[in-house]
């Protein structure tokens, strides 16, 4: 099996609709945690998701390339003016875990899913 035939993570999980699924689910998660909701007042969440959809395709292998901020400076005005840390990189990622959980995603591909997430880790708190 030649390397281009493997499938990808983004494909794993059941491409664009789960994706894009997933990524709806979660933020109706994020805005109900009152550990982390609060670092999105005043954002246009629609746009918010779009992002987060773009960038998780893209970081899921599901696109070649992805034309948004890096997680570096997207974040900067969090770390800056709200204080963004390792514990609400935690809370994040946590609800996105239980997400994944709520849809029946095999625990081997959500594994995959927190080590990618888990990944940026450095550049989201700017470090």
């Amino acid at each position: 099996m030649t390397e281009s035939s493997e499938e990808t993570l983004f494909e794993k999980l059941g491409g664009k609709e789960a994706v894009e699924g997933a990524v709806d689910a979660f933020y109706e998660k994020v805005m109900a945690d009152d550990r982390i909701n609060y670092l999105f007042e005043g954002t246009d969440m629609k746009r918010q998701r779009a992002k987060q959809k773009a960038f998780m395709t893209y970081a899921f292998g599901g696109a070649p390339n992805y034309n948004g901020l890096s997680m570096r400076k997207a974040h900067t005005h969090l770390v800056e003016e709200k204080g963004l840390n390792d514990s609400h990189f935690d809370a994040v990622a946590e609800n996105l875990q239980n997400t994944l959980k709520e849809m029946g995603v095999a625990e081997d591909l959500i594994g995959e899913v927190m080590e990618v997430v888990g990944s940026t880790r450095d550049d989201v708190l700017n470090r």
